[in-house]
């Protein structure tokens, strides 16, 4: 039988139909409810002013002190247990709100590529009383796909995979989509989910420093500000403070450029670029910037992914072209393209990258685009085992390979002997290089295996005393990917992030690292996986950070950090994998040491592992004055039914309903 109410003989006490006759208002009766084994005093008999008998056979008696319960049969002489034991002055302080009831939260976010846009969407769709800003140092959003223009620049999966879960755009113009389109759609994203009223462009955050009294990250962000007058004046800085109660660093893995260490790249007079800073014309075009090219020498150093999509993009346009290569690379038959030309019916096969207009036609059919997406999907996917030395799929795709890039340097096939390497096909980064082979046959190419001694003011000096006169140099070395961060991040005790990542990275299932509370990251340290996209994985990473302050808010907590201990362990688990010698960005550009940049298992085995967050790996603590685990529980009840407002049924929305299979025998 349900509770009933005996009697009442307070004011304080809200008869449960009140509100049937009177305006709603908040019940804000606050009463004290403690566990009835506790035994009772001797002293301070209670004078019960109200019962409520329950069908367990437990009465509760209301005082001013709170409610105190006891098993019927147990001495007639009830004591309120929360004046008797001075729970008060213990730190046991009720709270008056309903458990329902989101404390002011704020949230911010460093950076609006991916990462940030998805955080943008994910925070503001499922947290309530937030104050979300997502800071961008750039003069738009997008991240690597709005800085990198360089000749060539491109995904290098397959681009109807290469957008978030749940968007699906149709009408690439190619297999491998290039970054105009791509920044052009997560333009089309951040408009459509209405993030520009969160973020705020060019606002480079340069300092953060952790409170451990408040709890709180503070700030100090650079931004430009213009003359009001003379608009066109030079730029000018100030500096300005923000705070903090959780941060999401969204800045990327590979967006901080490296330059080569070569003896004398200061003194060259021609003109020098880094790929990742490519000159462009006011349009932000590199072919306006280029145009002039078809008389020059162009030297390109470097033989990674982005070197693969610049050589064959400018081959055609340049008067000669130097590619110098030091290490070696595996290059992959292009991705997908049988099961691509057998989903969009071609006939016959083709491996042409570009989708026709018939093709984006019939993909723009929801059902169509969605099996389409799905198995494309699925066999990116499929392809982890690739990765596991020894196994029979890395044997057959090595074969696969070798056989690929010797077909195509028919030519040149010299260029094979330099270039092939006798590591395994995923110790660096897949590639599949369209064109990049061929280009490299081209007669107005040289392949430049021979190392590079110094760079001259007219050229490129070689160890063997070549010198090859060039007008451009072009740097496509790479990227910083220590993770020594451009800003300064300091967290407990005034240890600085970068003291904390050297001599590697030591992170807590590549979110956040021990002494640094509050603080977790979207594509740090160790988060890329061998084959598949990465959007998944930043999808799932943007998800478990908002269960974090999800958790913040909900448990009144000021700071959450991992456990030492489980750092440590993850960073054991990291050491026996991706250790073959090689020379790779996964290992800070070295052949040997340390994999910061990969995930200890596949594309599926980290959606899998971020699921469910295990809070039993971390440290908690409440907010100031609250020691009580269980403040966060209220006053005992829900925000709809206290204000009389909402659904008072919501367990019976069909959204909230598990709805379990009826089974057929």
């Amino acid at each position: 039988m349900s509770p009933v109410l005996e009697h009442a003989a307070s004011e304080d006490i809200i008869h449960p139909f009140s509100h049937i006759s009177e305006e709603k208002q908040p019940q804000t009766t606050t009463i004290d409810t403690l566990n009835s084994e506790v035994s009772p005093s001797p002293v301070s008999p209670l004078s019960p002013i109200s019962s409520l008998t329950s069908d367990d056979g437990t009465s509760s008696f209301i005082s001013s002190n709170g409610i105190c319960s006891s098993r019927l049969q147990r001495d007639p002489n009830y004591y309120c247990l929360a004046k008797e034991l001075n729970l008060e002055d213990k730190g046991f302080n009720l709270s008056t709100s309903c458990i329902d009831d989101d404390r002011p939260f704020k949230v911010v976010v460093i950076g609006a590529g991916f990462s940030g846009i998805m955080a943008g969407i994910r925070f503001s769709q499922r947290m309530n009383n937030l104050n979300l800003t997502i800071y961008e140092k750039n003069a738009g959003v997008g991240g690597t796909w709005l800085t990198n223009r360089y000749p060539g620049v491109a995904c290098d999966v397959p681009a109807h995979c290469y957008q978030l879960s749940f968007e699906n755009h149709t009408q690439w113009s190619s297999l491998y989509s290039p970054a105009v389109e791509i920044h052009a759609d997560m333009e089309r994203v951040v408009n459509k989910y209405k993030l520009m009223r969160y973020i705020k462009l060019q606002h480079e955050l340069i300092h953060a420093q952790y409170d451990e009294d408040s709890g709180k990250w503070y700030l100090k962000l650079r931004r430009p500000v213009f003359d009001s007058i003379s608009p066109s004046a030079d730029e000018q800085y100030e500096t300005i403070d923000d705070t903090a109660d959780f941060v999401l660093a969204a800045v990327g893995t590979l967006s901080r450029w490296s330059w080569p260490d070569i003896k004398g790249i200061d003194s060259f007079k021609g003109k020098m670029m880094h790929s990742a800073n490519f000159e462009t014309d006011e349009n932000g075009s590199w072919e306006g910037a280029a145009a002039d090219w078809g008389d020059k020498s162009v030297g390109v150093i470097g033989v990674g992914s982005t070197t693969m999509q610049i050589v064959p993009t400018i081959q055609p346009k340049v008067k000669h072209l130097y590619n110098y290569v030091r290490g070696k690379a595996w290059l992959t038959p292009p991705f997908l393209f049988d099961k691509v030309s057998k989903l969009l019916k071609r006939d016959p096969p083709s491996a042409d990258y570009v989708i026709t207009d018939k093709e984006k036609e019939a993909l723009k059919d929801p059902v169509v685009f969605a099996r389409f997406r799905h198995q494309l999907e699925s066999d990116l996917n499929s392809l982890h085992f690739m990765s596991i030395k020894g196994s029979e799929m890395q044997k057959t795709a090595q074969e696969s390979f070798k056989n690929h890039m010797i077909t195509r340097l028919q030519k040149k096939p010299w260029i094979a002997d330099h270039l092939m390497p006798d590591f395994s096909v995923t110790c660096r980064r897949l590639t599949p290089g369209p064109g990049y082979l061929e280009a490299l046959c081209e007669d107005n190419t040289d392949f430049i295996p021979t190392h590079i001694k110094r760079i001259t003011e007219s050229g490129i000096e070689l160890v063997d005393g070549t010198h090859h006169d060039l007008d451009v140099i072009i740097c496509a070395t790479g990227f910083d990917t220590s993770f020594h961060y451009p800003f300064t991040v300091i967290g407990r005790g005034g240890k600085t992030l970068r003291e904390r990542y050297t001599p590697h990275p030591e992170t807590y299932m590549s979110l956040c690292s021990d002494g640094f509370p509050n603080w977790f990251m979207s594509a740090g340290p160790n988060s890329a996986i061998a084959s598949g996209s990465f959007l998944p994985i930043i999808g799932h990473q943007v998800d478990y950070a908002v269960e974090v302050a999800k958790k913040m808010q909900r448990e009144h907590l000021k700071s959450i950090e991992p456990k030492k201990e489980a750092v440590m362990e993850f960073d054991e688990y990291l050491e026996t994998v991706f250790n073959e010698q090689c020379r790779s960005w996964y290992k800070r550009g070295k052949a040997s040491g340390r994999n910061v940049g990969l995930w200890p298992g596949s594309n599926l085995h980290v959606l899998k592992s971020l699921r469910y967050p295990r809070w039993e790996d971390y440290d908690f603590e409440g907010v100031e004055g609250v020691q009580n685990r269980f403040y966060w529980l209220g006053d005992g009840s829900t925000h709809n039914e206290k204000y009389m407002e909402g659904d008072r049924a919501w367990y019976l929305d069909p959204k909230e309903v598990d709805v379990p299979p009826v089974p057929e025998k």
